[in-house]
This record gives structure tokens, sequence and C-alpha cells, in this order.
């Protein structure tokens, strides 16, 4: 792994395990290269798939299973953590889930990560998540740099 600035350079081969607490098993890849701007702000893209064997899909809803919104936003932060890997989830500030994500769909993540001001070390996440039927989520997290920046 590279990182510079914080800023995570490369992609992983497979993209990222889960984490423990995760109740999502599909890896996140980085797609393309995340970059940052002259305002240093950073944007990347993502991807990860809803595995139609993930065990919640069973109950959620029986007859008609759609990914949890919980998962979504669990895929926001896992891609936000690729490309900030020492960050930490400090607070999900919205979510507003706009369409299904059925299993087998792909969720494309677009993310724009705004450094903190005036001292303060949060990261500002804006996220839009897209599946193949058009935006399925937009989710807002801050996350603590934990000395990144």
């Amino acid at each position: 792994m590279t990182v510079t600035g914080g800023l995570r350079t490369d992609a992983p081969a497979v993209g990222t395990p889960p984490r423990a607490a995760s109740p999502v098993t599909a890896p996140v890849r980085i797609v393309g290269t995340p970059r940052r701007a002259d305002d240093g702000s950073l944007s990347a893209a993502t991807a990860c798939t809803a595995d139609p064997d993930e065990a919640f899909f069973a109950g959620h809803y029986p007859g008609f299973p759609i990914f949890p919104g919980v998962c979504v936003i669990e895929c926001v932060h896992r891609s936000a953590l690729l490309v900030l890997p020492s960050a930490r989830l400090a607070a999900i500030e919205s979510a507003r889930f706009r369409g299904p994500v059925l299993p087998g769909d792909e969720l494309s993540v677009e993310l724009a990560l705004t450094a903190g001001t005036g001292g303060d070390d949060a990261w500002r996440v804006a996220a839009t998540v897209r599946t193949v039927r058009g935006t399925a989520a937009t989710v807002r997290l801050r996350l603590t740099s934990g000395g990144l920046g």
C-alpha cells in the first residue's frame, strides 16, 4: 500500500476484505486513481457487487430481496477507507435511499472527500451510489483523519 499525504495512491489487487464487524462480505475496489484537487479535496470511484449469496437477503425481504440500507452505507464507508486508510467513522450525517439495490447489482460509488477547516481533523465524505437503474443512494459521512491531511 502506498500512502502519500494521507491519500492512498495504489489500488489493491482484489479490493478490501470486509471488516470483522461488517455485514457485507463482498470486497470494495477502487476504480481508476483517486485524485487530489488544488484545494486539497479528494475524489475517487469504487465498485462493489451486492453478492446474491449474502445471508441477509433471505430475510430482507422474503420474496423480494433488497440490499439493506445499512449495507449501502457500509460500502460507502469501506470505499472512503480505501482512500483514507487511517481514518475512522465519526458520524453518518445523512443517507437518502432513492432506489433499490438488488442481489447481483454492481454498486458504483463516487466519492468527494473534503478536509475539515479551522483545526478540525475531520474529513467530510459525500457519496453517490448508483446501479444500472440509476441513483440508489446519496450518503454523507464524517471521518476523523487520525492525523492525515
